[in-house]
């Protein structure tokens, strides 16, 4: 069975999504075992916040970088590379004697994980066209609300077999097998480089994108812990260092060097517009399933695993839906993207209103508002990537996928930062009352987000439409 047949290619699909799946468990199973950490390391709120926020700031600093190195010099190696250093990290993570060591193999972990996702990205592009590339990008949509449902429970099982002190490193290690097992199958099933053309890394424009990226994303994991707002001017840096490597990239491409990123793809206009929908809409999808993790717990008393359990509805519904849409996506087309957005905002909308009058059954009232939430997340993410990507080069897929990943991952940290400024800032009390009036000001924030979406979904709509027209 080889990539180039039809029932290959699934299969190879499937050896993508195991990989995928592990990166994103990693992130859900360890906020359930980080009482477990704190108690066997005794490690305080800063390295708890750290151990999770390490791996999610190292994940953010390299897809780009790792899609460049994908297309430069084959994706199934720097996958294997990825996994490997994935599942090394994860044996050092169950290893860690203390907290500074295990906050330092999560680094190590979320780098090799930024590294694989661009690979899974680009590999879809070059073993897919057409419909099935949305079919493919549905799995791959299936496989993110998996891996965020069925986190708590797999991390919540572990912890009760191996116990308290045992239970949190089987979290890390489960990673080995799944990651010893892709790296096989990988060899055999991927598709293997097709070109061996040396090609120069872009150092200077790696150090430029990684700098700006990391005032980014440190400004909002920190502000995220500490409501610091001399945090803000992280930006300053952020802002000179991306006009710098714009300069940069936008002359190395009309030299026709070897940029970071070939700036030919911000001329076609689907990719534009995905990129800018994933950056308005990622922060409504980040930051309204933290704040209602605050509320579960801090508003209702809920235990860790019972608020993990609370959201439980929201990811099966982005498991359902994704594949459903990525099906039709190539006959829809960008209203469904428009659909989904305008969805999600029902289904907050809705959870705003219901919240109040259900303090008692809240995790039950609020199932089927959370699951319309899913279901618009699902019909917009795994649709918007079809889109986005359906013009670009197969060549450069993994960059195109990497650069697409890195404004996700931006959007993500700056809804968890401004969403979450704006619930503890209308927070007035302790009772459910007052958590469910902050969820409601939270729920107004991530809905000015998700108009923005909207509306560069219509405009891109209009413009295709136009195009259509001439």
């Amino acid at each position: 069975m080889t990539p180039d047949d039809g029932r290959g290619r699934w299969v190879a699909l499937i050896v993508c999504s195991s990989a995928m799946f592990m990166t994103l468990l990693d992130v859900s199973v360890t906020n359930v075992a980080l009482p477990s950490i704190s108690n066997a390391t005794h490690a305080g709120n800063s390295e708890l916040q750290w151990i999770v926020s390490g791996y999610t700031l190292a994940f953010g600093l390299v897809p780009v970088l790792g899609g460049k190195l994908g297309d430069d010099h084959g994706r199934r190696v720097m996958f294997q590379v990825g996994v490997g250093g994935f599942a090394t990290a994860s044996l050092l993570s169950g290893l860690a004697p203390t907290a500074l060591v295990l906050i330092g193999a999560r680094v190590i972990q979320g780098l090799f994980g930024g590294l694989i996702n661009p690979q899974v990205s680009g590999l879809v592009q070059q073993m897919f066209r057409g419909a099935e590339r949305g079919r493919a990008f549905g799995v791959l949509g299936t496989t993110v609300g998996l891996g965020t449902a069925i986190g708590p429970v797999v991390g919540g099982l572990l912890i009760a077999l191996g116990g308290p002190h045992l239970g949190w490193r089987l979290v890390f290690y489960i990673n080995i097998p799944i990651g010893l097992a892709v790296m096989v199958l990988a060899r055999r099933l991927l598709p293997a480089p097709t070109e061996s053309i040396r090609h120069r890394l872009d150092i200077v424009g790696a150090a430029l994108l990684g700098g700006a990226t990391f005032c980014i994303l440190f400004a909002c994991v920190e502000y995220d812990a500490l409501h610091d707002a001399r945090l803000a001017w992280l930006g300053v840096p952020a802002l000179v260092l991306f006009v710098l490597f714009y300069r940069r990239e936008r002359r190395m491409t009309d030299e026709r060097r070897e940029p970071l990123v070939d700036f030919r793809l911000f001329r076609r206009p689907s990719y534009v517009a995905g990129i800018t929908l994933a950056l308005t809409f990622f922060p409504a999808m980040a930051g309204l399933p933290l704040v209602l993790a605050i509320y579960y717990q801090r508003g209702l008393g809920y235990t860790a695993l019972q608020s993990a359990l609370g959201v439980t509805a929201f990811a099966v519904g982005s498991a359902i839906s994704a594949p459903l849409a990525g099906r039709v996506v190539t006959r829809v087309g960008r209203p469904l993207v428009v659909g989904g957005a305008i969805t999600f905002g029902i289904g907050a909308v809705a959870l705003a209103l219901i919240a109040p009058h259900a303090p008692n059954h809240a995790a039950l009232a609020l199932a089927v508002p959370l699951f319309v939430m899913g279901c618009g997340q699902g019909a917009l993410i795994t649709p918007n990537q079809t889109l986005a990507l359906m013009d670009v080069d197969p060549l450069m897929g993994s960059t195109a996928g990497g650069v697409l990943q890195t404004g996700q991952r931006i959007g993500l940290a700056i809804g968890q930062a401004v969403i979450g400024t704006v619930f503890f800032n209308s927070l007035r009390g302790t009772g459910p009352e007052a958590y469910a009036t902050a969820l409601r000001h939270a729920v107004v924030a991530a809905i000015c987000f998700i108009t923005l979406a909207v509306a560069i979904g219509v405009h891109d709509l209009l413009r295709a439409r136009r195009r259509t027209l001439v």
